[in-house]
């Protein structure tokens, strides 16, 4: 919109704003930075003010209080870190409204401060698949890593800050990094909480400063552990403990108690009487960085959820293991579980427990297994109490905080995101993504026993024994290779390109048979099939029926291949709608799920092709395709629709196709040609001008598609 060479002045640039932002400000606010816009060169202007259009997109206020702060953003910041700025506050917005995105924009030395530590410091976000893969390496309950302010733990989660800058490297922040969450992981494997919860330390300390002193001491029993049992982590801590940012020495009076407690055999236990007994004697040490924090109050209720939680999965868990064998006869003698520990006590890691079934050793499931391991991690032991099978209706799931949200459930409230995937969007006006911003959710399709499929290959008799007639001989088709240096024939081309290669005086090709080929087929397809509400009718039909042609056409195929629905209502509700798995085989249940493909709600394309690409890159394939049955263009309830759905699906196949899959749609849409060539391109779509056309072509079309 801008293309001038020389810088323009005040008052263009205030009537520029006013037409960018579309809102009516006070004439000295609005001439206030239009003042100050106007002392930047050209160049620069150029470059603010369409960050100010970009962030304006978003939010009028934003855009507004971008522009006030522009020069002081320059002055503070290069254009890098502006970008990033911008970026932030619209991210904000997106997730948590206005004022906090607000802040984001007044907080533009805070956030210089930020960027430039983040420039040698090492970023959560970006750590956080490392150091995950690092905890689900080592021994005990699976931990997950989440942002916090501080260093702590509550037993199952390990809150990390979002930055940590303290150290002059971004890898020796990463080293940090890891050796806080191993260190974490420590205080949950071996033994310190479930002291603390025998001692009754966690229900309310009744001596001020017990809990941070041992804390500190019990840390010392750590890294002796540490020393033992990680040696290779071990040196990076020492390493790390010589930086007076990271740690400092403690004071002398501590010396005798470090050494002593990091030798083998100190338990937890003796680690809290010590506690107990130099209270108000040791003090002046400010722990290592690592070390973390006590939160008394989170520990308490995270193990106290857990322990019951986990009797009553554990004793349902035995219930199962003897209704299954007790087979028929549920009124013979019941059967007896017990234990034995398995192991030695004088192990750092606690001695293991064998569930015995009438004296006899019991395997058990492995997720039974992993309840058993993390019940001994709070509790040292497994009482007597949980080796009774738990009767009927005696453990209630949803009381215990375990209900599953399923069905309509998940969308109502502050469910929508609990157990999603979500994707990112993207916002053309912006030029960048909507972060994590569609809840995707994937659906079984209720089957429906109605003899549809039945009566789809009735109807379509003599066309299913063509399509399967031609996709045998595309399995067992033989291709001629050209431009061999052995075979049966000669290439006709090459020896003429040969021979006057020869007469020029150059060396002549050996390339110069040809042979028949037989070549393995290996392909991967995913049918992405519209559902929104305009399929109602005979479009629907259309599609079952193409869907049970193609299936009994590729099953003569052997093609590798996958059916999902799609439909949206605004981007909180994004539904992939699962109808065949590429590793489900095709039979009745496929069939009756292909009979209950109803029209939903709207067409939200971009979550649906990311999420399909996704699933298309973790199959094992040389050749990937993702065909799009669909009646009409990308549309929701939301802003969906226009310029934004049409760019954000767009930039959808983009993606696709990068990951090296190859999309293509086929459509009834009639005005299709005005988009679709944006969207595909010139060669990747197939306008389809009757709806009854649709069940006749669609195996036509992947048969060219993949010969």
């Amino acid at each position: 919109m801008i293309a001038a060479r020389h810088a323009l002045s005040a008052p263009r640039i205030e009537a520029l704003l006013d037409e960018l932002l579309e809102v009516e400000f006070t004439f000295r606010q609005t001439a206030d930075a239009a003042a100050r816009l106007a002392t930047l060169d050209a160049d620069t202007q150029h470059f603010m003010i369409d960050w100010i259009k970009r962030v304006a997109s978003t939010n009028l206020e934003l855009g507004y209080q971008v522009a006030c702060r522009a020069v002081a953003a320059l002055d503070a910041m290069p254009r890098q870190m502006i970008e990033e700025w911008a970026l932030r506050a619209m991210d904000v917005y997106d997730r948590k409204g206005l004022r906090p995105a607000l802040l984001v924009i007044e907080g533009l030395d805070a956030f210089a401060s930020e960027q430039r530590a983040r420039a040698r410091g090492a970023v959560l976000e970006r750590c956080e698949g490392v150091l995950q893969g690092v905890l689900h390496g080592l021994s005990g309950r699976a931990l997950k890593v989440e942002a916090a302010a501080r260093i702590y733990t509550d037993s199952e989660k390990i809150f990390l800050p979002q930055l940590l800058a303290q150290l002059p490297s971004e890898a020796e922040n990463f080293s940090l990094y890891k050796v806080s969450a191993v260190f974490q992981w420590a205080r949950t494997r071996f033994g310190g909480f479930s002291a603390l919860r025998r001692a009754g330390v966690l229900e309310g300390e009744a001596t001020p400063g017990l809990l941070a002193l041992f804390h500190r001491l019990e840390g010392l029993r750590l890294e002796g552990i540490l020393s033992r049992e990680l040696p290779g982590l071990y040196r990076e801590l020492t390493l790390l403990g010589r930086n007076p940012a990271v740690a400092v020495e403690p004071p002398s009076q501590w010396a005798p108690w470090r050494s002593r407690l990091m030798e083998a055999g100190v338990s937890a236990d003796d680690v809290l009487a010590l506690a107990r007994r130099q209270l108000g004697r040791l003090h002046g040490w400010r722990a290592p960085l690592y070390y973390g924090e006590p939160d008394r109050e989170a520990l308490r209720a995270c193990m106290e959820a857990r322990i019951e939680r986990e009797k009553g999965r554990f004793r349902v868990a035995l219930a199962e293991i003897q209704s299954e064998l007790r087979g028929d006869h549920p009124r013979g003698a019941p059967l007896r579980f017990g234990q034995r520990p398995v192991g030695e006590r004088g192990d750092p890691q606690e001695a293991q427990i064998e569930i015995l079934l009438d004296d006899q050793p019991l395997a058990l499931p492995p997720e039974v297994q992993r309840t058993l391991g993390s019940i001994i991690q709070d509790l040292d032991a497994l009482p007597q109490e949980y080796l009774s099978a738990a009767g009927a209706g005696e453990y209630d799931a949803e009381r215990e905080g375990e209900e599953r949200c399923a069905g309509e459930s998940v969308w109502s409230g502050t469910y929508h995101e609990e157990g999603a995937s979500l994707y990112p969007e993207w916002d053309y006006r912006r030029k960048h993504y909507r972060k994590e911003w569609c809840a995707m959710r994937e659906i079984d399709v209720e089957p429906v026993h109605d003899g549809f499929a039945e009566q789809t290959l009735v109807k379509y008799g003599g066309l299913v024994k063509h399509l399967r007639k031609s996709f045998e001989a595309l399995r067992d088709e033989e291709r001629l290779l050209r431009r061999q240096p052995h075979g049966d024939g000669v290439d006709i081309d090459a020896l003429v390109e040969a021979l006057a290669e020869m007469r020029l005086g150059r060396e002549m090709s050996d390339r110069l048979f040809t042979r028949m080929h037989r070549s393995e087929r290996n392909i991967a397809a995913a049918f992405m099939v519209d559902m929104s509400g305009s399929t109602k009718g005979w479009i629907n039909d259309a599609e079952r029926e193409a869907l049970v042609l193609l299936c009994e056409a590729l099953e003569s195929l052997g093609d590798r291949y996958a059916i999902y629905g799609f439909s949206s209502n605004t981007r909180k509700r994004c539904e992939l709608f699962r109808i065949k798995r590429f590793d489900e085989p095709y039979g009745a249940g496929v069939r009756a799920r292909i009979s209950g493909i109803r029209p939903r709600d709207y067409t939200r394309m971009g979550f649906a092709i990311r999420h399909l690409t996704r699933l298309l890159n973790e199959t094992d394939a040389r050749t990937r395709i993702l065909i799009t049955l669909s009646d009409g263009k990308p549309d929701d309830y939301d802003n969906y629709r226009g310029v934004y759905g049409i760019e954000d699906t767009r930039r959808a196949l983009i993606e696709a196709r990068r990951a090296r899959v190859h999309p293509y749609c086929i459509t009834i849409d009639e005005l299709a040609r005005d988009y679709l060539p944006h969207l595909y391109g010139p060669a990747a779509y197939t306008v389809l001008n009757e709806v009854s056309a649709l069940p006749l072509k669609v195996s036509d079309i992947y048969r060219r598609l993949t010969s």
